[in-house]
C-alpha cells in the first residue's frame, strides 16, 4: 500500500456516498492550493490527468 493509499481510502470512507460536481471539486483544489502553494504542481497534475481521461490520444 502506497502511503497515499491511506488518504483516499479515508476520503472513500468519509465522503463515498456523496456525490459532486467537477464544479465543487475544483474549487476544492483551488482552496487546497491556496492553502498549500508547494502542492500547486501535483494538484495541476492532477487536475489535467482527471480532465483528459476520455482523451484517446494521451494513452501514452
Amino acid at each position: 500500500m502506497y502511503f497515499t493509499d491511506r488518504g483516499i481510502e479515508e476520503l472513500e470512507k468519509r465522503r463515498g456516498e456523496e456525490e459532486v460536481t467537477f464544479e465543487w471539486l475544483a474549487e476544492q483544489l483551488r482552496t487546497f492550493v491556496d492553502l498549500n502553494p508547494d502542492f500547486e504542481v501535483p494538484v495541476e497534475r492532477l487536475a489535467t490527468w482527471l480532465a483528459r481521461l476520455d482523451d484517446e490520444d494521451d494513452e501514452d
